[in-house]
This record gives structure tokens, C-alpha cells and sequence, in this order.
């Protein structure tokens, strides 16, 4: 087989595209491969797909391709023009390539591939031997095309989380669609504003659609779900995993307490134990639950902390509403008569928010999804280098984590 046919068949050339020379430069480890068509051959407008005869050519351009034995290879032509006579004068598509880019698609699939694998722009461009930009481009341009092609498939259920953008106070506001662990709208800010730009993203149809929202305990996301969604006081449902997050913290606020009141005493019972009392005993390890059993005493104010944490855990294994309210109000008294301030404190947060705590038992919803996500998206970020342009950072959550149609066709 000589170079034009091998090259005829490794570009996927169909009539009226021929190879017309193959040229190879050692010094620059480059081959060129130049394209043609036959004269008199007849293009489509790209805009409405009448045959028209070829007008003329625009200059000779080039495009990357899929490297040949270590060498860069190039496909150049003159791409061709017709004069419609509805449009006028216009550039007819190329089957090798997509409007202006620079690649041919399957050396921008290639990209692609890589990009998702390493899930490192930086070690992805001295890959495919191109600078930054070029490489982001690619990125860039999947996530636009992705974002076209993606239908406004409907969202049952959706979780709503912030993002830590940079070190202070930055962040980003992220819609989740939990059951297929995607990425479907950001929007910068997380209060009340920022939240409902962000849920203006979806279509109406998809905000209809909407049966359960998960969410913290952020007052700035239950006003802005209240705006936009129908009837989302029954459909919000806050992280049990938040809300134990915030019983977890009333623990160890006691533990603090009571170890700073033992040490002025002499006794160091509570010394390094802050992991022991925030992890379930299921959870702890060999030696955290050998030290527990070493310390835990039902006198100690933090054992009593401890207790009341593990058992607001079973809240969330009633079976129906009505159930745990019954159920969190026997843990509240049991709570409220104590003189354990910070568990009173956490226990009468829970209790203004117990509707949409114990909506957990109608939806069985939680934001575990976001919390896998948003460890994914840090994860991205540090293996690009960090983001300083919040736009890009946007850009680069969607391509990893939007489930979009990125490659072209």
C-alpha cells in the first residue's frame, strides 16, 4: 500500500476527499499531509444544505492529527467555498474537523480521552506536545458543545451545596442531580441571590419535576428553594449527615469543656481522645476503641454527650415521619433537662428545623452525592494547579462532572 492510500484510510478520507502527497520532515518530526478534491466537485451550504458548485478556496489550512510513529501529523487543504444565494459567501464544513478548530475530531476525541483519564490538564498537555492554551481550548470547546447538546431531562431529586472557590470567603453554589451524579447548574456566591440564579438554570419543566431537595441546614438555600420550587417546604430535606455534623461539633464543645476542667485538677483522662467521641463506635479503629473503653465512664459529662449523639442517629432508621418526630421529641426532652448546653443548643436548632430533618423518612434522600462531588472537584483542582478565574473552574467541573456529551462528531 503506498503513503496516500495508507493515509486515505488512517484520516477516514471519503470521496470527494483524496490525498494528494505525503511529505515527511525529519528535523521538524512532522508529516504533512496534504488533502484535495476533484474540480467541479459540488458542496453543501453550511447554513442550509444547498449543493452549490464550489465558489473558491479560502487559504490553506492545517490541522493536528493523531501522531504517525512518533510524528506529528498534519492534514493541510484549502477548505472550499460557496456562494449561496440565500447566505452568500460561506466556508463549507470539512468532515475531518469541526468549524474553526485546529484539530482534526478524532485527534480532539484523543484529547478528550486523556483529559477524563488523568483528570490533570498540565500532565495531559505534555502528553499531546500542545501549549495551555490550545489544551484548554479542547476542554473548552467539549464543555460548550456538551452543554447544547444536553436535553432538560427531568430532576426528581436534586441536592444544592456550596464550594469553597478559593482560600476566605469565595464560593460556588452547585445544583446536583443525585441519581445520576452530575453537575447541573453553578452559580458564584452562596447566599439567597446566588442560590436562586442557580436554580434558574433549570428549565421550567425540570423545576416542576422536582419531588426532594437535599440540603444543609442554610437558611440563604431554604428561602431561595422557597422561591422557585412549588411546594418545597415538604420536598426539603437537610443532610442527616450535616445534621450529625452539627451534633458532632456540641460533642467535642463538651468534651473541650470538660477536659480543661479535669486538667486543672491533674486529671488527663480526655487527652487526645477528640476522634474516639466524634466517630461511631462501629467506625473507630482497634486502638480508638480500645482507648474508649479505657475512658468512657457515664459520669463523664462528655460519655453523656457521647450517648445522646448515638442515639439521634436512629432517627433516621424510623419509618415513617410521624414516627420520628415521636421519636426526636422523647431525644429532645431527654436533651433539654441536661446541663449540656451545647447538645441543648444543637437540640433545639433540629427541633426549628424537625419538618424538613425528618422528611428524610418520605424521600430517604441525603447530599452524599455533593459531598463525593465536591471531593472530586477539590481533587481536580489540585491536580490542575488551582483556579484563578472562577469561569474556568466552572468550566472544568462541568467537563468532569456534568455527564455531558463532550466528544465531536
Amino acid at each position: 500500500m503506498q503513503d496516500k492510500e495508507l493515509y486515505q484510510q488512517i484520516l477516514g478520507l471519503a470521496s470527494p476527499w483524496t490525498v494528494e502527497c505525503v511529505k515527511l520532515d525529519v528535523e521538524a518530526s512532522e508529516i504533512l499531509v496534504k488533502v484535495e478534491h476533484p474540480r467541479g466537485t459540488k458542496f453543501c451550504c453550511p447554513q442550509c444544505d444547498k449543493l452549490l458548485p464550489c465558489y473558491d478556496h479560502g487559504e490553506e489550512r492545517r490541522w493536528r492529527h493523531l501522531d504517525s510513529c512518533q510524528f506529528k501529523t498534519i492534514l493541510s487543504a484549502k477548505a472550499p467555498r460557496v456562494n449561496c444565494p440565500e447566505h452568500g459567501v460561506k466556508t463549507v464544513s470539512v468532515p475531518w474537523a469541526e468549524g474553526s478548530s485546529r484539530f482534526t475530531i478524532l485527534f480532539e476525541r484523543f484529547a478528550i480521552d486523556l483529559l477524563q483519564e488523568t483528570q490533570n490538564v498540565k500532565g495531559s498537555m505534555k502528553i499531546l506536545s500542545l501549549k495551555w492554551d490550545a489544551t484548554w481550548g479542547i476542554l473548552e470547546r467539549a464543555v460548550e458543545r456538551g452543554k447544547l447538546r444536553k436535553e432538560a431531562s427531568p430532576l426528581p431529586r436534586i441536592g444544592i451545596d456550596e464550594k469553597a472557590f478559593k482560600k476566605g470567603h469565595s464560593y460556588l453554589s452547585l445544583i446536583y442531580d443525585l441519581d445520576n451524579s452530575t453537575v447541573e447548574a453553578i452559580s458564584e456566591g452562596n447566599d439567597t441571590n446566588a442560590a436562586v440564579a442557580c436554580f434558574s438554570q433549570l428549565t421550567e419543566g425540570q423545576i416542576a419535576s422536582v419531588e426532594a431537595i437535599a440540603m444543609d441546614m442554610s437558611s440563604a438555600y431554604v428561602k431561595a428553594a422557597k422561591q422557585v420550587i412549588p411546594l418545597a417546604e415538604s420536598k426539603i430535606v437537610h443532610d442527616r449527615f450535616h445534621v450529625m455534623q452539627l451534633v458532632n461539633k456540641a460533642v467535642d464543645k463538651v468534651r473541650k469543656k470538660e477536659h480543661r476542667s479535669l486538667l486543672s485538677e491533674g486529671d488527663k483522662r480526655l487527652s487526645g481522645t477528640k476522634y474516639v467521641w466524634l466517630r461511631s463506635f462501629e467506625n473507630q479503629t482497634i486502638q480508638q476503641e480500645a482507648r474508649f473503653n479505657e475512658i468512657y465512664d457515664h459520669t463523664l459529662e462528655t460519655s453523656k454527650a457521647w450517648c445522646q449523639k448515638e442515639t439521634l442517629r436512629d432517627l433516621w432508621s424510623q419509618t415513617d415521619a410521624s414516627t420520628a418526630i415521636k421519636f426526636f421529641k422523647e431525644w429532645y426532652r431527654s436533651v433539654i433537662h441536661t446541663k449540656l448546653e451545647p447538645m441543648k443548643a444543637v437540640a433545639r436548632t433540629i427541633k426549628d428545623r424537625l419538618d424538613n430533618v425528618v422528611s428524610y423518612c418520605t424521600h430517604g434522600i441525603t447530599n452524599s452525592v455533593a459531598e463525593g462531588m465536591n471531593s472530586k472537584i477539590m481533587s481536580i483542582k489540585r491536580r490542575v494547579g488551582g483556579f484563578r478565574n472562577v469561569e474556568n473552574f466552572k468550566t472544568a467541573i462541568f467537563f468532569y462532572c456534568g455527564g455531558l456529551d463532550l466528544y465531536p462528531r
